[in-house]
């Protein structure tokens, strides 16, 4: 595991990195075993959970988080991604990337003297997968579930098909048509599924998808980069709100996932999001955990 990139990138370490997430959760701290180590965070895009997680976990590990935004960089200024890496790499002991373009990170990591984390890209948001998968194991205890993804086949989508998929978990993805996950990621977790049991569907029927469904899940509907799209957007996924009349359908007992910001009365009503059925802030918190792991695995001695 030099880089993590994608979640295939882990595919191999996956349930390692859940287990170390748990003993970071439930252990007292105090142990610092990344103290002199450092880590560039390195922000394209704007976040709240991504970056005080990265940073949080860095401090608790003993190490020091860097926050760099691109304006601070000469990437602003039109330095090349090469050049970039070449010299960053020199100074810290690990990069994590939030990008807009997917293959920027991979450009960057090709050229890396450390490993990279990717902190979400418009094709994967592998870290985010993680800790949603986190999250159903310690509330349902197995992945021998179905879950259900209502809303645009995003990032997210393309990495919890990957994730479901390595764990043999049950997924169905209900969108519009237009809003499919990613053909060749969806590909790929189909082969991966064959060798695992897990059953993946993408399907534009959302109340037959979540039947029985034991984790509903969503996301905004409007993604950074997605502004100009807003209004096509909203007409287009306004059927694939998860709501109480859906939650109904699923299984009495079952969990809802949000990974945030969440749009209220758009993606999933008020109701829902702070409903008793929801796990959305131990998801939120889960993040830490993971990053934790991960920091730990990627740049421990």
């Amino acid at each position: 595991m030099q880089h993590v990139l994608s979640v295939l990138d882990i595919q191999d370490q996956i349930r390692d990195i859940l287990k170390q997430a748990q003993i970071f959760k439930e252990g007292p701290g105090g142990d610092e075993p990344l103290k002199g180590k450092t880590l560039a965070m390195v922000f394209e895009k704007s976040s709240t959970r991504t970056r005080i997680s990265f940073e949080v976990a860095m401090y608790q590990l003993g190490g020091f988080p860097l926050y760099l935004s691109t304006s601070d960089l000469q990437l602003g200024r039109g330095e090349i991604i090469e050049d970039t890496a070449r010299a960053m790499t020199r100074y810290v002991d690990g990069v994590m990337i939030r990008a807009r373009e997917h293959q920027d990170v991979v450009k960057f990591s090709n050229h890396s003297r450390v490993p990279v984390i990717n902190g979400l890209t418009n094709l994967e948001h592998p870290c985010q997968a993680l800790a949603d998968m986190l999250t159903i194991l310690e509330r349902k205890g197995t992945f021998d579930l179905k879950m259900v993804y209502v809303g645009d086949g995003n990032n997210v989508v393309n990495s919890l098909l990957l994730a479901t998929a390595l764990l043999g978990m049950d997924f169905t993805v209900a969108c519009p048509s237009g809003y499919e996950p990613d053909p060749e990621i969806l590909k790929e977790a189909l082969k991966i599924a064959e060798n695992t049991g897990s059953n993946l569907k993408v399907t534009h029927q959302v109340r037959e998808a979540v039947m029985d469904a034991e984790v509903l899940y969503t996301d905004v509907w409007v993604s950074m980069g997605d502004e100009e799209e807003a209004t096509q957007r909203l007409k287009d996924l306004q059927a694939y709100q998860i709501n109480s009349d859906l939650l109904k359908l699923a299984d009495p007992g079952a969990m809802v996932l949000h990974c945030l910001p969440a749009i209220r009365d758009q993606e999933i009503t008020e109701e829902v999001l702070n409903g008793p059925q929801s796990a959305v802030w131990d998801q939120a918190e889960n993040r830490l955990h993971v990053q934790k792991a991960l920091l730990y695995l990627l740049l421990g001695d």
